[in-house]
């Protein structure tokens, strides 16, 4: 065992990738990568992984939380126009 061995793997990677995808690609993603991230930042502050890898952990928690916050929006529009569009054809 190196002197630099922590007892768990990082998810830094995993918080960063699904927060790119999470924000460009499929929102959905997004909710996943700020607890991926979260989890990872918290981990490394316990020091059980690497802080080497705490910028690409807080990169993706970041993305995360933008990615979710604009699903949110997105999910909020659609549903107001959805009540729009049933009060259309209701009337």
């Amino acid at each position: 065992m190196t002197a630099n061995h922590y007892p768990e793997d990082s998810q830094a990677t995993v918080a960063l990738v699904l927060g790119i995808l999470g924000l460009v690609l499929c929102q959905v993603l997004a909710p996943f990568a700020w607890s991926i991230g979260n989890t990872e930042v918290n981990a490394i502050d316990a020091g059980k992984r690497n802080p080497a890898n705490r910028s690409t952990a807080q990169a993706g928690k970041i993305l995360g939380i933008i990615g979710t916050v604009f699903l949110i929006i997105g999910v909020a529009v659609l549903l107001i126009l959805l009540v729009i569009g049933l009060i259309a054809v209701a009337s």
